[in-house]
């Protein structure tokens, strides 16, 4: 993951800070508000007014994020200035604020904060408001997404380089939210299961998974669908049996071939069950997708096939993946990783590839939208309203992904 700050460094001489001091905007120093509203009404010279969600230390988002007011100079060269339209709040956000996620940012103040300081998020959509006399491949009105991480997508409005961004060449027929979220769990699931395994396309594959209802799993469910592969989709039970009934067929009804609890996948009657489900183990379980780890994982890995590959991109139990070595001796089961930073930053055509491809299938209508938990943000939304929708995204059976909605301001 790149740094989220080193892309703006146009911003530098361009930024201004709307505040004396460059505090936090926020309901203990609402007296400020009225003088930032009354800039914005300053459009004569191209000053665009932003906020962003911003961190000087590591910690809990409650605790560290500060809503940081500034202006953006006109665009010029080949910069353009963004407007965001949606941002989801991943679980990779929120450990990176905690300071626990192997990318770390660098901190600087090239927006004008007090001290040194990084902006939130990796992911979103946006709309370009403006573009500088250099610009060649986009135009005002263009919708783009980032090209790498790291950019910091949790504000209002940035400046940026047209070389960090990709372009959606036909926005037609999507909406914010589809296009927003798709370079994260989609490109997720559509890499891992595409490039885990040779896939012969004749109906009668199969992959396993835990993780089955989060948002690569649905993914995974439904680009195996198109793709003519069986699921084994495994789910945490719940204590409500009638939600747990429902969780399962709301994946059913995305296209999941079969759906079971942890508590199924790890019963003796299971082995069976998934060899009368796979005609005696003549159709190959050839892929295995990791989110949780621990005995789970462990369970899950014991029905793959010969030769198979087991991927892992997560680790939601926080323990470790324990592996029988006859998986490894016998079997000869791969075991690798996915990061879907590290391969959007190495692989930016792909990325372009596969975001369009999920985008295709989305306007054909056999790619869903994920359930969101939308958080509006205008210009008036306080600080804690915003800190309130991060902090909760690593809450327990969520009914959808956080995700920031911009108002037009």
């Amino acid at each position: 993951m790149v740094s989220i700050l080193r892309s703006q460094q146009p911003l530098k001489a361009a930024s201004r800070t709307l505040t004396s001091h460059s505090r936090p905007i926020c309901r203990s120093c609402s007296r400020r508000s009225t003088p930032i509203d009354q800039r914005r009404t300053i459009s004569s010279y191209g000053y665009e007014q932003a906020k962003a969600l911003v961190y000087s230390k590591y910690g809990e988002p409650q605790d560290v994020l500060s809503l940081h007011g500034h202006s953006i100079s006109p665009a010029a060269g080949t910069n353009v200035v963004l407007r965001m339209l949606v941002a989801p709040i991943n679980p990779a956000d929120v450990n990176q604020i905690q300071g626990v996620y192997p990318s770390k940012p660098e901190m600087n103040t090239a927006l004008g904060t007090s001290e040194p300081a990084a902006v939130a998020g990796n992911e979103g959509v946006a709309e370009v408001i403006s573009t500088g006399s250099g610009v060649k491949t986009l135009s005002k009105g263009d919708w783009v997404i980032m090209k790498s991480t790291g950019m910091g997508t949790w504000r209002t409005h940035m400046a940026i380089d047209e070389s960090k961004l990709l372009k959606i060449d036909d926005k037609e027929g999507l909406t914010p939210l589809q296009v927003g979220t798709v370079s994260v769990n989609p490109c997720t699931a559509y890499r891992m299961l595409l490039d885990s395994a040779k896939w012969g396309f004749r109906g009668d594959e199969w992959f396993i998974q835990n993780g089955a209802n989060s948002g690569v799993g649905r993914a995974a469910i439904q680009l195996g669908k198109e793709w003519g592969f069986k699921s084994i989709n495994v789910i945490r039970g719940r204590e409500d049996k009638e939600e747990e009934q429902k969780l399962k067929q709301d994946l059913y009804d995305i296209g999941a071939t079969k759906v079971i609890t942890e508590e199924e996948l790890m019963s003796r009657e299971i082995r069976d069950q998934i060899k009368e489900w796979t005609h005696g183990g003549r159709e190959q379980i050839k892929v295995g997708l990791n989110c949780v780890g621990g005995k789970p994982a462990t369970a899950l890995a014991k029905f793959l096939s010969p030769e198979a590959t087991m991927v892992t991109y997560g680790a939601m139990s926080k323990q470790p993946l324990m592996l029988p070595a006859s998986l490894l001796i016998f079997k000869e089961i791969s075991f690798t990783g996915f990061w879907v930073s590290k391969w959007s930053d190495r692989h930016p055509d792909q990325k372009k590839q596969t975001v369009d491809d999920v985008l295709r299938l989305t306007r054909e209508g056999k790619f869903k939208d994920i359930p969101v938990q939308e958080c509006k943000w205008g210009w008036k939304t306080e600080l804690d309203t915003l800190r309130s929708a991060v902090q909760g995204t690593l809450g327990g059976f969520r009914p959808g992904k956080g995700v920031f909605v911009f108002e037009k301001t």
